[in-house]
């Protein structure tokens, strides 16, 4: 009994010995990170007169100079940091140069020595500055990096840093298929990686959707969005029959936000694609088209297994008029199952909405509905206002 509770003593006094411990350590942290952000105050103050030389020039046809004097470590951090912000904000010549300055001070040279270092942050924080000096002597050891290092946000830092550094397409491809081979669903964070590139992104993008990669083929589908390259439109043709179903639901999407004249054949066929992404672009399409006499596609659709495309077909059946409406008034008053219960949620969002527009020709579009849905419905029983009047003055006896 006395044993065990002297084992019970000495097991608290070494948890508040082990607490203190910590107490101690992250004030310690603190004022250290304190210390750090004081002193680099006090050198981006003393250089501040050489980063007003520099943005001064940076235009001019001149030769930059090197920081003056010799510089502590924590100094040099201080200015490579500001020289890493603008070449993030600066593009053409002005960038150029400070690239340039970067490698003559020796930070470049500096950064790729660390990325061999004992300390693994250290090799991370390596390949971010790397990348934001746009090293591109640096990309054979971020490749190295890259191929040891498990996935991970780290993984997003060294391949993003590849991106920017690179100055061969071929250095853009490996890094994105070691960066897929991780078999994970990022496809969409890759294309944004990709157009981190220095290099002509439109000539990347058609060199990628011809690779034998199909996730590399979905990459450059991704990057197309809200891209303008006009190029690689045709491409989209050869690519929406893809036996790939990621690959073709991309392309579908892609090709329908064309605003292409689609044939009733190509129209059928997409409809009645296996995969339901490719009939749910298929279906909004339809309704942005403004294709009328695709009503009797989407009326079909509503009776799809998938609810995304029953939702989307009736959503494009909203948007078609008075015919598209009235369809969608049939299927909740006579339709079953998922295609009634579809119907009816659309209409009642249609009918919910405030009869207070500003223009006459959605005012009369609304009332047009409204007579339709009482046709089938019956009238529909108007909001009272209750508004309770408050009299003052006092009654009491």
């Amino acid at each position: 009994m006395f044993s065990n509770l002297a084992l019970a003593y000495i097991f608290i006094y070494v948890c508040l010995g082990l607490i203190a411990v910590g107490i101690i350590l992250l004030f310690q942290m603190k004022i250290k990170y304190n210390a750090e952000q004081k002193h680099m105050e006090q050198y981006s103050e003393k250089h501040r007169d050489y980063f007003l030389y520099v943005q001064a020039h940076l235009h001019d046809d001149v030769k930059l100079a090197l920081p003056p004097g010799e510089l502590k470590p924590l100094e040099r951090r201080v200015i490579q940091d500001k020289f890493i912000e603008w070449i993030e904000q600066f593009k053409g010549d002005a960038r150029k140069k400070l690239i340039e300055l970067c490698k003559e001070a020796g930070f470049v040279e500096d950064e790729i020595r660390a990325l061999s270092s004992m300390r693994y942050g250290r090799r991370i924080e390596a390949a971010y500055r790397l990348g934001g000096m746009r090293a591109e002597e640096a990309v054979p050891a971020l490749e190295t990096l890259l191929d040891r290092t498990k996935y991970g946000p780290q993984t997003i830092i060294i391949a993003r840093a590849i991106s920017k550094s690179a100055a061969r397409p071929d250095q853009i491809r490996a890094m994105l298929s070691k960066l897929l081979s991780y078999k994970k669903p990022i496809h969409h964070m890759a294309a944004n990686i990709l157009l981190e590139t220095r290099l002509d992104s439109a000539s990347l993008v058609r060199k990628l959707l011809d690779d034998p990669n199909p996730d590399l083929v979905k990459v450059a589908l991704v990057a197309m969005w809200g891209q303008a390259v006009p190029a690689v439109v045709p491409a989209l043709d050869r690519l929406v029959g893809s036996e790939e179903k990621d690959v073709r639901a991309e392309a579908v999407k892609l090709y329908l936000s064309s605003n292409p004249v689609l044939k009733d054949e190509t129209i059928k066929q997409l409809m009645n694609d296996a995969e339901w992404e490719v009939r749910a672009a298929a279906a909004k399409a339809l309704g942005q088209l403004h294709a009328a006499g695709s009503i009797p596609l989407l009326e079909a659709a509503l009776q799809d297994e998938n609810w995304h495309v029953r939702n989307i077909s009736a959503e494009s059946l909203s948007l078609l008029g008075e015919q598209g409406f009235e369809v969608l008034c049939q299927a909740a008053l006579n339709g079953t199952g998922g295609a009634r219960e579809t119907a009816l949620h659309r209409i009642e969002a249609i009918m919910g909405k405030d009869n207070n527009h500003d223009a006459v020709d959605q005012m009369i579009a609304f009332n047009k509905k409204k007579l339709l849905y009482e046709s089938y419905f019956g009238v529909q029983p108007k909001k009272r206002n209750v508004q309770i009047a408050r009299v003052g003055g006092d009654y009491t006896a």
